[in-house]
């Protein structure tokens, strides 16, 4: 099964990382980037074309299409994002595959210096004689997540073309913005209308996770007294001063993300701007639990009054919001559809990992609003980089699980 699909993952992941669709945080639209629009388009012509119902692009940026069952069984549903990271340049991809791998270094044509060594990644090692496609170097690939896009369109156009696969209902989603965690309303939790879902969205193979961070934002505004610097004794408050105080502050020999792992939780400072009459300075927080984001939240809260009060002409406020909870609170209540992914995945030959996701997808609201979503592997490596890369058969494997998967859920219906 595996090598028919090889060439068409190919062929869509390269055409499809090719076009612009990185998202904005900064945009208050939605989509956030009319780029965004473009890949969201293409998608649903390519639906209409291969046969798909239904098919429509929301006003709040999602396309949406249904497989009709062809037997009795719950609505699935399968996602993937459209957008590409903003913590890399990811303008005028080019994207290149080089094919049957030998298991050497792989150069760059547009980074001479840089270097994809097996010897730092090992999972690269294991992918002698797979086609790997990456970037030119200059921009990150897109595989994350362009490549579910690309599985689960090419899951979809199989299943369009041979109706005597037995399946039920299944409910496809393409969402922009999931990088700026924008890619989820509540309309989308309905219009789904699935029982549960799947977004490929993971890493190595075998990867199916059913847990992830809980996260929050945090926004500092530090006022300062802003005053000429000629007469400034006494009198100036510099809010960079107290900004880069805050920084310091913080523990970052034990509370960052460049020195956590595992289930560590991290306070990341993303974003700083502003001058010495007022500072701005962005964080996420994030930790497997509740009471591990709480204790963050507090400690940021407190090392800003700390300083407030080292500088009592100042203003220093601390808002915190919520993102997305760790999806596993709900999902262990019913482990179905991972149990149901699982077993495809050992039916195509891979043995299932689940290991805590450093991060959230689609899947983290889309569960805490009552669609069950874990993740599943689509072989993307070394994501929101110019050294990302992915294997054309790592893809083929997911689109097996994907379909193997669909057919389990209606014959576990059956019993």
């Amino acid at each position: 099964m595996t090598q028919p699909f090889t060439t068409e993952l190919e062929e869509r992941l390269i055409r499809y990382t090719a076009i612009d669709s990185q998202s904005n945080a900064a945009s208050p639209t939605a989509p956030s980037t009319e780029c965004q629009l473009d890949m969201l388009r293409l998608l649903e012509t390519e639906l209409t074309e291969i046969g798909a119902h239904d098919v429509q692009l929301t006003d709040y940026g999602v396309v949406l299409a249904t497989i009709p069952g062809n037997v009795v069984g719950p609505t699935v549903g399968l996602l993937a994002h459209v957008d590409t990271a903003p913590q890399f340049n990811a303008t005028g991809v080019k994207p290149r595959c080089i094919r049957r791998y030998n298991g050497g270094d792989i150069t760059f044509p547009d980074a001479p210096d840089l270097v994809l060594s097996p010897n730092d990644f090992p999972y690269l090692a294991e992918k002698i004689g797979h086609d790997i496609i990456t970037a030119s170097g200059a921009t990150l690939l897109g595989a994350d997540d362009k490549s579910g896009v690309a599985i689960i369109m090419t899951a979809a156009r199989h299943l369009l073309e041979n109706p005597d696969i037995p399946h039920g209902p299944i409910r496809i989603a393409f969402t922009p913005d999931e990088e700026i965690g924008r890619g989820v309303s509540k309309a989308l939790a309905t219009d789904i209308g699935a029982d549960f879902a799947y977004t490929f969205d993971g890493g190595a193979v075998g990867e199916i996770e059913y847990e992830s961070f809980s996260a929050d934002g945090a926004e500092v505004k530090i006022t300062g007294v802003s005053i000429h610097p000629g007469q400034a004794k006494d009198k100036m408050v510099n809010a960079i001063h107290l900004a880069a105080k805050i920084i310091a502050t913080l523990p970052q020999v034990t509370l960052t993300p460049e020195v956590t792992s595992g289930r560590e939780g991290f306070i990341h400072a993303t974003d700083m701007e502003g001058g010495s009459s007022e500072m701005r300075i962005k964080f996420i927080l994030r930790d497997f639990e509740r009471d591990g984001l709480t204790a963050l939240g507090d400690l940021l809260k407190q090392v800003c009054a700390t300083v407030q009060a080292t500088e009592p002409r100042c203003e220093i406020s601390c808002e915190i919001a919520p993102q997305y909870r760790n999806m596993r609170y709900w999902l262990e209540e019913d482990m179905t559809p991972v149990e149901l992914a699982r077993d495809a995945a050992k039916v195509v030959g891979v043995e299932p990992v689940s290991i805590p996701i450093r991060g959230g997808t689609d899947g983290s609201l889309l569960t805490e609003m009552g669609v069950p979503t874990p993740n599943i592997f689509t072989g993307m490596q070394n994501i929101h980089g110019p050294l990302e890369w992915v294997s054309v058969q790592d893809m083929a494997k997911a689109t097996e699980l994907c379909l193997t998967l669909l057919q389990s859920a209606a014959r576990k219906s059956e019993v």
